[in-house]
């Protein structure tokens, strides 16, 4: 194993943050538009001899990890064996801060109990179990193929293997979801203490089954009013009950923030690794190839996987950092000393004061605000977010 100590590597560029895709799942749900390929063990075997060559392949771009995020797909389909093998690869090659985050995804339904206690062993400390919702006529409109039961039994799991750093996914706005059944499922995932809880709306993106039924008619979306009303109960029960709402969609018990995405929200650069894994180095975005046998042989040989690559000019810069940046609760650092003021082609007056002539009227209308140089939205903003960050680039020229 590679001492931790970065001080020796001089030449390295500091990234310290890495995405891992594993792409097996059992079936796809109807809202999923991420790469995955149906589960088989000895594609999956290969394909985790392959991504240790990747990381090998990419040892050198990274300083001292921060965090370490696995996600799919479902991970928690591989078998212990590959974990173990997928983390000592990290370890051997990597150098891991003291305090490293190393998360992994989870579908209920897919682990028992020695399998959580091999991941707790091999150093993974934090859990994203998806959740979404507590009711099975939900979960069945969603395409999952777990049940209420099988949540109920992964997070007992969780807790009686001695961790208490899991995340619970909800989704609300489901088709035929009530404000009833919504409440019910948050009511159940406070009973289990997560120290992290995201809720996403139910967003049909184009290529899934959720938007082609849609488009045909045989799925009927709810109301926005009750999409609003199922939101902003959320934001009121899970605030009173001690989590920060540090980030739109996303809300987490004092010093439990998901460090990871963090990064993302703050444009910081991250290594991906696995195939239709994404990257974003010196300004630079990059994505590996989706195909699975195709991504096995490229890096088999010693190539980097990656398929496409594209520099960010400084006005999408600009526009990341802004609709990012505004997820976050407490907004954006305008400061002259942000990134938002180095990005910025009005260097001579300021990003500063650009920022503050184009949110001039969303802030007499309440929907954003100025506090301690940093431009957040407000309660009122929070649930409006898309079209104030439109007006905002709007009034920018962006």
């Amino acid at each position: 194993m590679m001492e931790n100590n970065p001080k020796r590597n001089p030449g390295l560029k500091k990234i310290n943050y890495l995405y891992i895709h594993i792409p097996f799942c059992i079936k796809k749900c109807i809202y999923c538009d991420f790469f995955s390929v149906q589960y088989n063990e000895a594609s999956a075997k290969e394909y985790i001899d392959a991504l240790c060559k990747e990381l090998i392949l990419k040892k050198d771009l990274a300083s001292l990890l921060k965090t370490i995020y696995m996600g799919g797909g479902t991970p928690s389909l591989l078998p212990s064996e590959y974990f173990q093998k997928l983390i000592a690869c990290i370890k051997d090659n990597f150098h891991l801060s003291p305090d490293v985050e190393i998360s992994v995804e989870v579908n209920p339904g897919t682990i028992d109990e020695p399998k959580v206690d091999a991941l707790l062993s091999i150093g993974i400390n934090r859990f994203s179990i998806g959740i979404q919702s507590f009711h099975d006529n939900e979960l069945l409109t969603l395409g999952r193929i777990h049940n209420s039961d099988d949540s109920m039994k992964s997070l007992e799991m969780l807790k009686n293997a001695g961790t208490d750093n899991f995340s619970i996914d909800l989704i609300y706005g489901i088709p035929g979801q009530t404000m009833a059944s919504w409440q019910q499922s948050l009511r159940t995932t406070l009973e289990f203490s997560p120290s992290h809880i995201s809720t996403y709306e139910l967003t049909p993106e184009k290529e899934t089954l959720l938007y082609k039924g849609i488009e045909s008619g045989s799925i009927k979306m709810p109301d926005e009013e009750l999409i609003l009303e199922m939101y902003n109960y959320a934001m009121g029960r899970l605030t009173a009950h001690g989590h920060e709402h540090y980030e739109i969609s996303n809300f987490a018990l004092p010093g439990r923030r998901c460090m990871h995405n963090i990064n993302y929200w703050e444009r910081g650069e991250y290594i991906g690794a696995g195939a239709g894994a994404h990257s974003f180095i010196n300004e630079t975005r990059s994505i590996n190839m989706k195909g699975l046998d195709r991504y096995i042989e490229i890096v088999n040989e010693g190539a980097m996987p990656e398929i496409e690559s594209t520099k960010v000019t400084s006005g999408e810069a600009l526009k990341e950092f802004i609709f990012l940046g505004l997820r976050k609760r407490e907004g954006i650092n305008i400061g002259k000393k942000s990134q938002a003021f180095q990005l910025s082609m009005d260097k001579d007056a300021g990003f500063h004061n650009a920022l503050i002539r184009a949110s001039e009227k969303l802030i007499d209308e309440g929907l954003v605000e100025i506090n301690r140089d940093h431009l957040r939205l407000t309660g009122q903003g929070i649930v409006l977010s898309n079209s104030i960050i439109v007006r905002l680039f709007e009034n920018l020229g962006l």
